[in-house]
């Protein structure tokens, strides 16, 4: 077992059964505009909303009611006219390539250039549509997980982010076995664990499951040797 992999099984201990992000791909593409500026739990009572319409195929929110759509958005939380604009792309994206969900599953630039038009992903959004819902060996690094791998002493440190996630994101890789549900486990745990315990601004190292092994934990708590 690889050092990661050891933090991995502690934090998993600690967080227990986290729930994991949708796997179909419109779905998860619906998830991720909600999850903008917005919490898990407004979040998920939106996408709640929406399943009820029901409105989680392309077709489906093509046909539904705006109205139902509006109030069902505002449930995220602000900015909800920006999300209707980015949910109207994704429909159409979807619908004008039904085959999109097959060729994200293939080789990897076309299911990068496939994943191009769809609104407010980005590379990170792009990199968990193709972990997540296409079963692509690539581990996604957000703000969160590049905060946590830099702090225990995975990849190095750049001024550009861009840079920074990919340096961590290879040397997590390293150490992940080669299997997609490894990668998945890894990616929802750092992400959790940069959310709800290693925060930007005030982690709370004292109550950290892997203070032992965090060399950044260490020097916060003054337990370095």
């Amino acid at each position: 077992m690889s050092r990661l992999e050891r933090l991995l099984a502690a934090l998993q201990k600690f967080y227990g059964a986290l729930p994991m992000p949708p796997r179909d791909p419109f779905t998860l593409f619906v998830w991720e505009v909600l999850s903008v500026h917005s919490t898990p739990r407004k979040r998920d009572a939106a996408l709640a909303a929406l399943k009820r319409i029901p409105a989680l195929t392309p077709d489906a929110m093509w046909r539904a009611p705006q109205k139902k759509l509006e109030e069902s958005v505002k449930l995220a939380g602000p900015y909800s006219e920006n999300r209707l604009a980015a949910l109207r792309t994704g429909v159409d994206v979807f619908r004008r390539s039904p085959k999109l969900p097959s060729v994200i599953r293939g080789p990897l630039l076309a299911a990068r250039r496939a994943l191009r038009p769809l609104p407010q992903l980005g590379e990170t959004g792009a990199h968990r549509m193709l972990l997540l819902a296409a079963d692509q060996r690539i581990l996604p690094v957000d703000a969160r997980v590049s905060r946590v791998g830099r702090r225990l002493g995975y990849g190095e440190a750049h001024d550009e982010f861009r840079r920074q996630a990919r340096s961590v994101q290879d040397a997590l890789t390293r150490e992940l076995p080669p299997s997609v549900d490894a990668f998945r486990r890894a990616f929802l745990y750092l992400s959790h664990h940069g959310a709800a315990t290693c925060t930007e601004a005030d982690p709370h190292c004292l109550v950290c499951p892997v203070l032992k092994d965090c060399p950044a934990g260490q020097r916060r708590t003054g337990r370095e040797e």
